[in-house]
């Protein structure tokens, strides 16, 4: 079982807590289940709000690949690069943000990091 680790300023201190990795729980998901208070609005990767820093603990991420609306809004919100968005999809290279909503957790320890602020890391 994945830990996960959020740290926010809007935290006393870094949580973490335990998933059942790759049951197709999303960081938001897991945030929401928790009572973290990561900022969301449409959970469906349109509105680009729950972008958060994602890190894996153990060196190499095996969370789920971009999605279309992910590489869309990342993109427009100037969080990831087109260099960025090919390692991804060839050499299979998480970027450093992602879409809370649309990133699947899976195996792997990770930490998360967010602002509080809507769309921001």
């Amino acid at each position: 079982m994945p830990n996960v680790t959020f740290s926010s300023p809007l935290l006393q201190r870094s949580v973490t807590v335990f998933t059942a990795g790759g049951d197709a729980s999303s960081i938001l998901s897991v945030a929401e289940e928790n009572k973290i208070p990561l900022p969301r609005t449409c959970r469906d990767g349109e509105c680009g709000v729950c972008v958060v820093d994602v890190l894996a603990l153990s060196g190499k991420t095996m969370g789920s690949r971009l999605t279309d609306k992910e590489k869309a809004r990342l993109a427009a919100v100037g969080k990831i690069t087109p260099e960025e968005i090919r390692r991804a999809e060839i050499n299979e290279i998480a970027p450093r943000y992602r879409l809370a909503c649309q990133y699947v957790i899976g195996h792997e320890d990770i930490l998360v990091k967010f602002t509080g602020r809507p769309g921001s890391t």
